[in-house]
């Protein structure tokens, strides 16, 4: 949801499945806020299969698998919530708070449960919680700066968009990661390029919005 200034540009709204989806959900008694708070639950999902990793006797392949195409249904959730309020005409006051309060919580969820997801350093846990407190100053930085009159700034190079994706790939990929790599390394990683990527983003967000409540 959210006003169209201030709004992720996405090419995908322009895709002739997601509009045809949308339209089909707008013509439906769902509401974009509905939507929104389903997001969570995907995320919850996500962040489950990711915790038991390391605790089940489920293969690890079925729980990563499950994991990547719960985010991907987060990010949907993401995608057609707008789309409903936008395109579909459904658009409401409150559409605001929904559109952001379930994003904070379904990044933490994710992130910090990746961290728990993976022993391969004694302090995975803690990156985990550093990425998720990096992910939401990215959007707080967003809607501080939105609110002092500068323009959203939906830049990268770790927006919600791309930390979704290197989590998503991190889950394809880390089933395959013993003929290369030990275990949870994949993770690991994932970890540390989110938490670097995060700190740049801050950086450019807060430099942009500073230059253009400056003037400069």
């Amino acid at each position: 949801m959210g006003t169209d200034e201030n709004r992720r540009p996405l090419k995908v709204r322009a895709a002739k499945l997601p509009t045809k989806i949308a339209k089909f959900l707008s013509r439906k008694s769902i509401t974009p806020n509905q939507i929104s708070i389903l997001s969570i639950f995907f995320a919850i999902g996500a962040a489950v299969c990711l915790v038991a990793i390391p605790h089940t006797q489920i293969n690890s392949i079925y729980l990563c698998l499950a994991a990547a195409a719960l985010i991907q249904g987060r990010l949907l959730c993401n995608l057609f919530d707008g789309m409903v309020a936008i395109e579909g005409g459904k658009k409401t006051l409150s559409g605001e708070l929904f559109n952001d309060i379930p994003d904070r919580i379904a990044d933490p969820l994710i992130l910090i449960a990746l961290g728990y997801s993976t022993t391969f350093l004694p302090y995975s846990s803690t990156l985990g919680w550093c990425a998720a407190l990096l992910a939401v100053l990215t959007a707080y930085i967003r809607t501080l700066a939105c609110s002092a009159g500068a323009p959203a700034n939906f830049g990268g190079p770790m927006a919600k968009q791309h930390r979704m994706a290197i989590t998503t790939l991190a889950c394809l990929i880390t089933p395959f990661e013993t003929f290369f790599a030990n275990e949870g390394f994949i993770f690991t990683v994932t970890l540390f390029v989110i938490i670097i990527g995060c700190v740049i983003t801050v950086i450019r967000r807060t430099r942009s919005a500073y230059k253009f409540l400056e003037g400069k």
